[in-house]
């Protein structure tokens, strides 16, 4: 889904940005990506799915046993 239509960020492309690049902040996403940075109103939306993503790293990286199973 797209996140900001004024710079065409989706959900997948900030979840890419967690993973590859260790974008962890709105601050590194909007320097990233320009998310938040024009009209505003994707920051809500852009702030729960960066937190979702963070998250699902973290989680990840704490329990690499469970991508084996």
């Amino acid at each position: 889904m797209y996140v900001c239509l004024c710079h065409n960020v989706t959900d997948s492309d900030i979840r890419r940005l967690v993973r590859s690049e260790g974008v962890c902040t709105m601050r590194e996403l909007s320097r990233q990506s320009g998310v938040a940075t024009q009209c505003g109103k994707c920051g809500r939306c852009a702030r729960e799915v960066l937190r979702e993503a963070v998250d699902e790293v973290r989680s990840e990286a704490a329990c690499p046993g469970l991508l084996a199973a």
